[in-house]
């Protein structure tokens, strides 16, 4: 073409679409015209992806088939904010259809919705159920209101060939311009906060930017409000993540970010490949999703630590998108074939169609790499991180993890140095997670309660250390946010002995923490055990308070407890302490054996103690007036008027119960004895003994010294080791 007639067209075109970064084409999001046409030509071919497309058929259908709601919004979790989900999930979808099928019936049923949005958002000012500094307009947060976005745009580029000039300029004028300048302009400093909820605000803007060919929006969106590149998706993408693919606020947060990071990738690269958002910072989604996969237990649950509700897996919409996706941009590895296969669905898109075909060409693809793992925090891996042990990839095999990282901006929980503990597949030590009922309005409207503040996000509901009945840093939000525990050791080349180590600083001063949590198989052993020493360093005596939280019924202890059958006492008056019942209380006098029983195996904690220490069993659930709270259960150990001091436990899983066929063994351990040897300025030594000559000795060199050689001496034996830990077994 002749280049002045070129130049002389794109004066009449949108300034947008002058821009090479944006085709004026549609669709042209998640859909463009040949990845339709491959949809439609390959249908009847993959299972799982026609199941997924017939499951949406038969939603928006019973959609149309119902009146139209679009109601004036009220509540937090009730009526008016599940309709406005609903419609942009069934948006979404009938878009979706209308370019697979072309049956118009679906583009009616999008124009229609726009058709009556367009009319209610101009009457919208702040949420009447709005809390804190970024309340939305049709929802209570701003959050929700960019989720709305996120789909209603893809419906809209979906159905956008089928409607007329007029009533674009209606839709876009009274309703996707606004919500776009409400969220970039309004909210803008929610829209460039380095956040999940500043991730799909970037991303709602920029999809709705590309659909409308508004390249100023793009440029909001990619790189913030300022468009100066310190804030915006790719900002992002550049902080919220490790260069190993963590992402700060931990695994469950995780699967809800990778949404509109991912979505938001798939859109840049089929606008503007030139981009290459995939690869970025060494292909940095591709870490995500890997690293969020391996952050989950061994049925498919996201590892609750953080704000985390139990009920995630990866079967979540986000993870079915991400996993996909993920297959399809980076050499469709077929070990994510076994999680698609677990997810029983895919996204209803090009890569989910990848990923059903191979599913269907190889219906028994290897297994996904479930490993013991170390993740590194912080965008340059440099605060701390969280660490987890497997015994096996085995779908009941044992799990501990270990939290060191930074806090995690507003939904961290101050726990530093924390564990968790899953076996048979379930949770055996568990982590709280969030005090919330998502979206049950009668709860708080859905919010994250009060108590998620007062008791779940304090140490002591932690299976770490509380100093003086004090959470870390003092439960100060902004002190955490700028502190991390640090790495020491990890080290899983061994299987018959993995152990990592970790130890803070920062969360009370004039105390060092270290701890030191090892899985160990033994032959003497039918069942891997977890070996956890945790030595706290101090000029001036504290309170140290060790619970672990316990799944199950308790059976025995050894230590004589007085149990408060009439009335309970409360276990102190703040910081958590104030919502923990004493259910019974006792004297140590010497190591102490706590057992209990979980579904068909028994587990017990054995605990290196003397006369000094006091053993309390707590329950979760005072000052509750509104029973928010779920009633855990926890051994709760304490040592009074220390400096210094060790605390060392096994905890064995033992035996076997049948409840069917009346049938019990080993209802006992085998460990007899924890005992800490020493702890010195060089290092810390544990033994542990059971019977059959079972006796191992735990070596670990002090945090300031690990590297290079040790050598302890106990009474009259001397150890000697290289490097930060050591197991000797005799």
């Amino acid at each position: 073409m002749n280049p002045r007639l070129l130049a002389l067209l794109l004066l009449f075109l949108p300034a947008a679409w002058a821009s090479a970064a944006i085709a004026p084409t549609h669709p042209r999001l998640l859909l463009t015209p040949d990845g339709v046409t491959a949809l439609r030509q390959n249908l009847g071919r993959a299972p799982l992806f026609d199941a997924a497309l017939a499951e949406a058929k038969a939603q928006v259908d019973r959609a149309l088939a119902a009146p139209l709601e679009v109601p004036v919004p009220r509540d937090a979790a009730g009526y008016t904010h599940e309709r406005h989900k609903q419609n942009y999930t069934e948006m979404q979808l009938a878009g979706l259809l209308y370019q697979v099928t072309r049956d118009a019936k679906y583009a009616r049923f999008v124009r229609d919705l726009l058709e009556r949005y367009a009319q209610l958002y101009p009457t919208l000012g702040a949420h009447p159920a709005g809390r804190g500094q970024a309340p939305g307009r049709l929802f209570w947060q701003t959050l929700n209101e960019a989720v709305w976005l996120v789909h209603v745009s893809q419906a809209y580029d979906c159905i956008y060939d089928t409607l007329s000039p007029d009533e674009r300029a209606r839709y876009e004028t009274a309703l996707l311009r606004p919500m776009a300048r409400f969220l970039s302009e309004e909210r803008m400093q929610e829209f460039d906060r380095i956040h999940n909820h500043g991730t799909w605000a970037a991303t709602a803007v920029g999809m709705i930017g590309y659909a409308l060919g508004d390249e100023e929006l793009v440029q909001k969106a990619l790189l913030g409000s300022k468009r100066d590149g310190q804030a915006g998706y790719f900002r992002q993408m550049d902080e919220l993540f490790s260069p190993d693919g963590y992402y700060c606020e931990g695994p469950y947060y995780a699967r809800y970010a990778l949404m509109p990071f991912i979505l938001f990738a798939q859109v840049i690269e089929n606008n503007d490949p030139g981009q290459q958002v995939f690869a970025r910072r060494q292909q940095i989604l591709r870490q995500a999703v890997y690293a969020t996969l391996q952050q989950t237990s061994p049925q498919g649950a996201f590892l609750p630590f953080n704000d985390s509700l139990k009920d995630k897996d990866i079967r979540s919409d986000e993870v079915v998108l991400a996993v996909d996706v993920v297959y399809s941009r980076y050499g469709r590895d077929p070990r994510l074939l076994s999680i698609a296969q677990r997810q029983g669905s895919v996204f209803l898109g090009g890569p989910g169609l990848e990923v059903a075909q191979a599913l269907a060409a190889n219906p028994t693809p290897p297994a996904f790499p479930f490993a013991s793992v170390e993740f590194k925090d912080g965008p340059d891996g440099r605060a701390g991180g969280v660490g987890l042990l497997r015994a096996t990839p085995a779908a009941d095999a044992a799990l501990v993890l270990m939290k060191y990282s930074a806090f995690g901006m507003e939904h961290g929980h101050y726990d530093k140095l924390a564990v968790m503990y899953y076996d048979q597949g379930r949770e055996i030590i568990p982590d709280y997670g969030a005090a919330r009922f998502l979206n049950v309005d009668q709860k708080f409207g859905g919010r994250y309660l009060p108590e998620n503040n007062s008791f779940a996000k304090q140490t002591i509901a932690h299976n770490t250390v509380t100093v003086d009945e004090r959470s870390n840093y003092g439960g100060s939000f902004k002190t955490a946010e700028e502190a991390h525990a640090e790495r020491v050791f990890f080290s899983a080349q061994d299987p018959a002995f993995q152990v990592m180590s970790a130890l803070d600083r920062t969360a009370y001063p004039g105390v060092l923490m270290h701890r030191t949590v090892a899985l160990v198989r033994d032959a003497k052993l039918p069942q891997p055990v977890v070996v956890d020493v945790f030595r706290l360093r101090a000029s001036a005596a504290h309170r140290y308070d060790l619970p672990y939280y316990y799944a199950g019924q308790f059976l025995e202890t050894n230590v004589a407890l007085t149990p408060h059958v009439t009335s309970r006492p409360v276990l102190g008056a703040k910081h958590g302490y104030q919502h923990l019942w004493v259910a019974a209380e006792g004297q140590a006098t010497g190591p102490v054996r706590f057992t209990w029983m979980n579904q068909q195996r028994y587990y017990t904690l054995t605990m290196a103690a003397d006369a000094t220490a006091r053993v309390a069993l707590v329950q979760v659930g005072a000052n509750d007036p509104s029973f928010n709270l779920r009633n855990e259960n926890a051994v709760l150990l304490r040592q009074d008027g220390r400096g210094d001091h060790v605390f060392a436990a096994v905890l064995e899983p033992h035996g076997h119960w049948d409840g069917v066929r009346e049938r019990t063994y080993g209802g006992r351990p085998t460990i007899q004895e924890v005992r800490v040897l020493a702890a010195s300025a060089e290092g810390t030594a544990v033994r542990i003994t059971g019977p059959g000559g079972l006796e191992w000795t735990l070596l670990i060199a002090a945090a300031e010294t690990v590297a290079g050689a040790h050598r302890l001496t106990v009474g009259g034996e001397t150890f000697s080791w290289e490097g930060a830990v050591a197991l000797r077994k005799r």
